[in-house]
């Protein structure tokens, strides 16, 4: 073997090693806040001390399904939610399938122009929504939330159902019209079952992604209209406490368990597949 292949080979290690070293670092550096999170969340005593907790207890638990305030918001956030999902689920998979079947100026234009929140701060969408929706008198603040868990969720859902059906194939549904059904019974009966990974899989993020948004509800939350995270940012603010972290190992296990769903009912291997995560 010679040095020159050598030298290669050891760089190549060098590489490998320091790839492998950078994606650890990055994983701990994701997991240690939850673990902590979780960790804190069952320490026994009343007041917050240093790691790790002599004790644990479901002390904060009790106390956080005792406050009013994050009740309400709970209920709230599970609420918009399940709403933001029904909506972005419907729109998204209508405009999937016009962005797939159809062939007008324009279209490259408009399917940027639905995927722009990918890109687009959310802190930025919420400020200019909350001074648009004020201009425009919308007062609501369930509307108002509303509407703009929408629009950040929109894009999955539109990306999941467009990925999903050009990888299907349109002769199926053209077939199924050439044997006598309509185009409502074709779509019903073939293209929608056809979209049915996507579909479900932008279903999902938008309910995870609804339930655990802060930057667009900070600007559009109201008295009426308060989602948990609000709720639990203008808590640490006022008085620190680990209830914040209870709810927060909450939020951490609803998300756990929608990704459970996804993996359970999809499997990641057909979302990448089918090129979610890819340009």
């Amino acid at each position: 073997m010679s040095r020159q292949s050598l030298a290669a080979r050891t760089g190549d290690r060098i590489a490998v090693s320091l790839a492998y070293g950078v994606i650890g670092l990055g994983l701990a550096f994701l997991a240690i806040p939850l673990v902590i999170t979780c960790i804190m969340a069952f320490d026994a005593r009343t007041y917050l001390g240093p790691m790790p907790p002599p004790a644990l207890s479901l002390h904060w638990f009790e106390r956080l399904v005792s406050q009013a305030d994050i009740l309400t918001s709970l209920r709230t956030s599970l609420i918009l939610a399940v709403l933001t999902t029904v909506l972005s689920v419907t729109i998204g998979t209508a405009a999937a399938v016009g962005l797939a079947r159809g062939n007008f100026p324009g279209k490259a234009a408009l399917t940027s122009a639905f995927l722009s929140p990918l890109i687009v701060p959310p802190v930025v969408i919420g400020f200019g929504l909350l001074l648009f929706l004020s201009k425009a008198g919308i007062t609501n603040g369930m509307a108002r939330l509303l509407l703009g868990h929408v629009i950040v969720t929109l894009p999955y859902c539109i990306r999941t159902s467009l990925a999903s059906l050009l990888g299907s194939d349109q002769r199926l549904t053209e077939a199924a019209m050439v044997l006598g059904a309509t185009e409502r019974q074709a779509f019903w009966t073939i293209t929608l079952p056809l979209m049915r990974t996507g579909v479900v899989t932008g279903a999902i993020f938008a309910f995870a992604i609804s339930i655990d948004d802060v930057s667009i509800s900070l600007f559009l939350s109201d008295p009426s209209a308060t989602t948990l995270p609000v709720t639990l940012v203008s808590n640490m603010r006022a008085a620190f406490d680990l209830t914040i972290a209870a709810a927060a190992v909450v939020l951490i296990a609803v998300t756990a368990l929608l990704i459970v769903v996804l993996d359970r009912v999809v499997g990641f291997d057909t979302v990448v597949g089918q090129g979610l995560f890819r340009s």
